[in-house]
């Protein structure tokens, strides 16, 4: 017998899909794309992981963390200083809640 596949549209936030609470699910996605970002921002500069941790003022063992996505580990805070000391500017836009 075959079952007939059902498919749901998710939002435009994996977390929120997941389940998790409305505030914990932007900070998880805000999170992880910032990482996604540093991660292009280092293969863009050509840069070991070594190489970036020492321009980011921050450990190797703590940028390997980053670069393996290990966004438990960091705060808004530390991403955005990450890329400010990459060379980088973050931009936060809002928009309201339908």
């Amino acid at each position: 017998m075959i079952k007939k596949l059902s498919i749901t549209a998710g939002s435009d936030n994996v977390f929120r899909d997941l389940g998790f609470p409305e505030a914990e699910a932007q900070n998880l996605l805000l999170r992880a794309d910032l990482t996604i970002h540093i991660r292009r921002i280092i293969a863009k500069l050509g840069i070991t992981q070594a190489e970036a941790a020492k321009l980011a003022g921050i450990t190797q063992p703590r940028m390997n963390d980053l670069v393996k996505g290990r966004t438990e580990k960091f705060t808004l805070d530390a991403l955005v200083n990450v890329a400010a000391k990459l060379g980088y500017t973050v931009k936060l836009s809002l928009k309201k809640v339908a």
